[in-house]
């Protein structure tokens, strides 16, 4: 089965660091656009970026310039790079991933499980 699986999550002061991973995992004949979004407690989950199979980003407006999305195509991987962080980032961050499995009708959307970001004042 396909399947994203995140890690990277945890606590971190205002103004520190944090890398997020997400691979792709099972039977893939593709993967097209990935990225990233997140859910704070009582909000809508948002867009954080974007990036296609080609490496073109996009970012949203908050996330710009403190945040930094990549892949490895090799690995089946995107990365979240997020640096200066905020309180205001403390959410539920999401992987997601536009995928055509092997031997099977798609593309399809994937989500992974989620992990948390806790960013203390």
């Amino acid at each position: 089965q396909v399947q994203l699986v995140e890690s990277g999550g945890g606590l971190v002061q205002a103004g520190g660091s944090l890398r997020l991973s997400c691979v792709a995992t099972g039977s893939i004949f593709s993967i097209n656009d990935m990225g990233w979004y997140r859910q704070a407690l009582g909000k809508q989950r948002e867009l954080v970026a974007t990036i296609t199979a080609g490496a073109v980003t996009h970012y949203a407006d908050s996330m710009k310039g403190r945040f930094t999305i990549s892949r490895d195509n090799a690995k089946n991987t995107v990365y979240l790079q997020m640096n200066a962080l905020k309180p205001d980032d403390t959410a539920v961050y999401y992987c997601n991933a536009e995928i055509r499995p092997r031997l099977q009708w798609g593309p399809y959307n994937y989500w992974g499980q989620g992990t948390q970001v806790t960013v203390s004042s």
